[in-house]
């Protein structure tokens, strides 16, 4: 854990959390989460980190000159020996600022708190994870490393973390895709408020890279039910473009095209073995999270 307190760590959520695990099922050769014992023959390794002594672990990766030093054992953990390594993509863009009267989290809190979260749990496995936040352009870049210290540097950008300007999502996640030079499990925290086409093509360059991916899409509950009956104007957040419409009307539009636009990306991601979910902010996020990876896990079986 942490040597101190966090804002979108949550202990009591964590030890709700802590018998389950963001495993892959695709990514890794071999061994899944937690054993890292390359089964790449023929490569050169680099030293990477050292990590606490787990039973189980080969003694032959023991370093007895630290356990001189600090009187614990520790393991050699080479670059190649990583099992999985995770980037969280955030989108920090200006929708992802918006809540609704009824709810206490806007969606990049919420989105925050699902991030933070993985990030603790891949940690705790013993695997990479970074982190990369972006609007209309990509704004933090954070390698996926292990340990408790990195992630320690993780949660801190994620408390820096405020919402941007406009959305450039599929441009972005091409680029995030190009820039990961291995395959690796990614995993989008966004609202996906863009031209939902494009948007699946940018998730599929990182199906091409033979990463796996989970997109979660993180939305506000009056986006998903739309409950304004007495509304004449809707402004675009990002743009400031303003919508005038006879209520009635405007909200039968408004559900017609969100509709559309959320089966677009669900089939998208279904065609090119994506795993799609939908979080809504009214829903506390670790009961969310212990939903989805109890599923993933009993899927995965």
């Amino acid at each position: 854990m942490p040597d101190r307190t966090y804002k979108y760590l949550d202990p009591a959520a964590l030890g709700r959390l802590k018998n389950l695990s963001l495993a892959a099922r695709r990514v890794v050769e071999g061994f899944f989460a937690g054993h890292h014992r390359s089964p790449l023959k023929g490569f050169s390794i680099e030293f990477a980190e050292h990590r606490e002594y787990t039973p189980g672990v080969d003694p032959r990766h023991l370093d007895w000159r630290v356990l001189g030093k600090r009187d614990k054992l520790y393991v050699k953990q080479y670059e190649e020996e990583t099992s999985l390594r995770c980037y969280l993509l955030l989108d920090k863009s200006a929708s992802m600022g918006y809540r609704s009267d009824a709810v206490r989290l806007t969606k990049l809190e919420y989105a925050s708190y699902l991030a933070a979260s993985l990030g603790y749990l891949m940690a705790f496995q013993h695997d990479a994870v970074g982190l990369m936040t972006f609007d209309r352009q990509v704004r933090d870049r954070i390698p996926a490393r292990q340990g408790t210290g990195h992630l320690q540097v993780i949660l801190q950008h994620l408390e820096k973390t405020d919402p941007g300007g406009e959305t450039s999502l599929a441009a972005n996640l091409h680029r995030l895709a190009e820039s990961l030079k291995r395959r690796a499990l990614v995993v989008v925290l966004s609202d996906l408020f863009d031209d939902p086409e494009p948007v699946v093509g940018a998730l599929k360059h990182f199906r091409h890279n033979r990463s796996e991916v989970i997109v979660i899409q993180t939305l506000d509950p009056a986006e998903v039910e739309f409950p304004f009956d007495d509304v004449t104007r809707i402004e675009d957040v990002e743009t400031g473009r303003e919508v005038v419409s006879d209520p009635q009307a405007l909200r039968k539009a408004y559900l017609e095209e969100f509709d559309k636009f959320t089966t677009t990306i669900r089939a998208g991601c279904d065609a090119a073995q994506i795993d799609f979910v939908t979080a809504r902010t009214d829903e506390p996020f670790d009961r969310f999270l212990g939903h989805y990876l109890a599923r993933r896990q009993m899927a995965g079986r």
